[in-house]
Formats: structure tokens, C-alpha cells, sequence
């Protein structure tokens, strides 16, 4: 059998084999708009056949059960980054002591990436701009960014 033969047939397979859900997905399918966006298949179980709002709506019920799951998405997207938001603020609400420095580092993280889309206006800015400087300023500085941000993009609200 010829390589083209060969190719093109394993190609076919493995198209058929995604479309029935054989597979386990680990990216949103091609010309989707977060088509770049990536996850771990061993931390998330969705099938290839999964739609891709249920598989964003997935994701985000996993971030909101497991937070630490974020450090497995590549350039999550914007609803999977509130989800982590809305988990950071729960956080600072329930113990405001306590902080959420470990999320807030998650979220500056996936950050280093040029291909994230922002889910809050000027975050990528400031996480550049921080980079030379301490883990705990970076951190502060976020934190101060999300707190002043309006209520209506659903992130970090905290009292004065």
C-alpha cells in the first residue's frame, strides 16, 4: 500500500473514530474560535463527539470543583478564566485573610501565553508589565485590577 494510500485512510480513521467519540478530546475542534485552546485529556474525560459548548461548560464546572485543574488548560478561554475568577472571589469572600494567591498565580500563568484570549480589560497588560517584579507584588497588583473591575463582568467584587 502506498504512503498516500496509507494517509489518507489513517486520516479517515481517525476522523470517524473522533466523530463517534472514541476518542478522548483535548482540544476544541478545527476552526473553532478557541481552537487553540488545550487541555490535559487525563484531567478532563470528554469525549471526541462532545459539542463544544458542553465541553467550555465542562471545563468551567471543573475549574469551579477543582480550581488547580486551570494549571492543565492552555489558553483557556474567557468563560473558563471567570470561572477561576468566580473561585478566587469565593475564596477572598469566605476568608478574606486567607487570600487566593495559588489561583492568582494559576491565572498569571496561562497569561504567558500570546494566543489567550483576556477576559478582563488590561489584565494582559499588567501581567507584562509585572513580570520582572516579586510573585507576591504580581499578585497584589491582579488582585487590585479584578477588585476595581465592574460587578458586570463577574469577577472579583470585595468589600472596602
Amino acid at each position: 500500500m502506498n504512503s498516500t494510500l496509507l494517509s489518507t485512510l489513517l486520516r479517515w480513521l481517525k476522523t470517524l473514530s473522533r466523530i463517534c467519540g472514541f476518542e478522548t478530546a483535548d482540544s476544541f475542534p478545527p476552526g473553532h474560535p478557541y481552537a487553540r485552546t488545550r487541555w490535559e485529556p487525563a484531567y478532563f474525560d470528554i469525549a471526541s463527539d462532545v459539542k463544544p459548548d458542553e465541553i467550555e461548560r465542562r471545563l468551567c464546572a471543573a475549574i469551579s470543583n477543582t480550581p488547580t485543574v486551570f494549571a492543565y488548560i492552555t489558553n483557556p478561554t474567557p468563560r473558563m478564566q471567570r470561572a477561576l475568577l468566580n473561585t478566587i472571589h469565593e475564596r477572598l469572600r469566605r476568608q478574606p485573610g486567607a487570600g487566593a494567591t495559588d489561583l492568582v498565580l494559576l491565572l498569571i500563568n496561562a497569561y504567558q501565553s500570546p494566543h489567550i484570549s483576556e477576559a478582563v480589560p488590561g489584565l494582559r497588560n499588567l501581567i507584562r508589565e509585572t513580570q520582572h517584579e516579586d510573585t507576591n507584588l504580581r499578585v497584589h497588583a491582579v488582585l487590585e485590577l479584578l477588585i476595581g473591575t465592574p460587578r458586570g463582568l463577574d469577577v472579583i467584587d470585595m468589600p472596602a
